[in-house]
């Protein structure tokens, strides 16, 4: 009986298939090819003006304490690393640290100019020997080489300088609403308080009590020492309840009560 023929493909033989291959799009390759270069180009646009050198530094603002001089020498230090790679706030900082410098802003200016703008400190006291406070009652120069002869001479211990500061020139609008100014202010190690007046006259106020015996004083002066003011030498405001005055030829005056002998601290 003959065999049926089976109908599976015998192993060996070979198989056709079909592949089918994704469409290209040649204009995505395109935008793609266009942002890597526009990628790369900003990248060496970048790279190149970090490198680039700084070529010039303009200096504005109305000085006369501060040279261009002591500006360009503050900032040659930070200058090397390039264009856009030179920190800013870096140079700021070492500008405003030179005497007579308030404050100070850098910025750029494409392609390679730095431009520098400069505020300069106003001395409103002369500090100690020979320091000067600005309008903030900051001490913004240690040792001044000059010292304005104009300037309200000021001491205390070190970090008092705003303290005294704000009460001179509180001291000063009183005394200028009777027609004088005040011209010195002190306070020692111990805290105790003496104002000088434009007329020659020294306050002493102590350490202790020293709003009462501020108000006191000017009461004082209104009602008993204006008429003659120009002849004191001192007001000795250390009391109790009371004062005392010296002329300035040297005669002592007694103006406290009569129990009051000697002035407290």
């Amino acid at each position: 009986m003959p065999r049926k023929r089976s109908n599976r493909r015998k192993s060996g033989k070979p198989v056709k298939r079909s592949f089918t291959f994704p469409e290209i799009n040649l204009s995505r390759i395109g935008n793609a090819a266009v942002l890597i270069l526009i990628g790369v180009t900003a990248w060496l646009g970048a790279t190149w003006m970090l490198e680039r050198p700084v070529n010039s530094v303009r200096i504005d603002g109305r000085f006369e304490r501060v040279s261009a001089m002591q500006v360009e020498a503050a900032m040659m230090p930070y200058l090397g690393s390039g264009f856009l790679a030179t920190d800013l706030n870096v140079l700021q900082k070492s500008i405003t640290a030179l005497p007579w410098v308030q404050d100070a802003s850098v910025r750029r200016s494409w392609p390679s100019t730095l431009n520098v703008s400069i505020t300069e400190e106003h001395a409103a006291a002369c500090w100690g020997k020979d320091g000067l406070l600005n309008v903030y009652g900051e001490l913004f120069v240690e040792h001044a080489k000059h010292i304005p002869a104009e300037l309200p001479r000021l001491s205390g211990p070190a970090g008092s300088e705003l303290q005294v500061a704000r009460r001179f020139f509180e001291l000063d609008v009183q005394l200028k609403q009777r027609g004088l100014n005040a011209v010195a202010l002190a306070v020692d190690e111990r805290g105790a308080w003496k104002l000088e007046l434009s007329n020659g006259i020294d306050v002493r106020f102590g350490a202790v009590a020293l709003e009462a015996r501020t108000a006191r004083f000017f009461e004082a002066f209104d009602q008993v020492l204006a008429p003659f003011a120009g002849k004191v030498g001192y007001v000795d405001m250390r009391y109790t309840n009371g004062f005392s005055i010296g002329l300035k030829p040297g005669d002592r005056i007694k103006l406290a009560d009569a129990g009051e002998t000697e002035p407290h601290a």
